[in-house]
């Protein structure tokens, strides 16, 4: 079972445009408290928890401190997912890791938990928790996957990526690119009949643009 977390952290938060200007957009506020919090409160029982860092990475670091949490820090250049959680394999060791994106709330059961209970290495390499779009707050465009009857990933669809998920890193090795998505990986996986999915039972709501943070507070407050 894992005992680490990596939370994605590092992103220029652009489409915040003037929110972001001078800090990260995991340290934007919604319902009080700012977005990396809201994924915090979800790894409490992990004993390693690693964020990664790059714009205003002091700020992130900042934030950190006290917090039993490692900052991973991507200079000179920021590493995208497959980069960033590569470059923090070194405390989040060898076995499989939870990865969980910052910037979306959650209104529903704890999504780590929920991997937890139907993770089964035997069979998956990754497994992805998802949410059908009807319950994806603030998303813009359409789906990324659905699911095949025994539950592997099928891309395109009408299920959202809600950015939490459990996934083996040895593939990772494998990939020359200094600089990838996590999309490499996953499409090696698929290829293996070993992406799987999972569908998220409440709603889940994106705030990677404005417009989502009163969408988050609504569904928090509203629901």
């Amino acid at each position: 079972m894992p005992d680490s977390v990596m939370l994605f952290a590092a992103g220029y938060g652009t489409r915040m445009g003037a929110l972001t200007k001078d800090r990260p957009k995991p340290l934007i506020e919604v319902a009080g408290k700012p977005l990396l919090e809201h994924a915090l409160d979800f790894t409490g029982e992990i004993p390693t928890r690693v964020v990664n860092a790059h714009y205003h990475a002091d700020q992130i670091e900042a934030y950190a401190e006290n917090r039993d949490l490692i900052v991973s820090i991507e200079r000179p250049d920021i590493l995208d997912t497959g980069g960033g959680l590569r470059h923090a394999l070194p405390w989040l060791g060898d076995g499989p890791t939870f990865t969980l994106n910052t910037d979306a709330v959650w209104h529903g059961p704890n999504p780590l938990d929920l991997l937890k209970s139907a993770w089964n290495p035997d069979v998956m390499d990754a497994l992805l928790l998802c949410v059908p779009l009807q319950n994806a707050i603030g998303r813009k465009g359409g789906g990324d996957f659905s699911l095949s009857e025994d539950n592997q990933l099928i891309r395109k669809g009408d299920l959202v990526y809600t950015g939490a998920q459990i996934t083996k890193t040895e593939g990772l090795q494998h990939i020359p690119d200094a600089v990838f998505s996590l999309n490499l990986l996953w499409n090696q996986m698929a290829e293996n009949g070993r992406l799987h999915g999972l569908t998220y039972p409440g709603k889940w709501c994106d705030v990677g643009h404005p417009e989502g943070i009163t969408l988050a507070e609504d569904m928090v407050n509203h629901v």
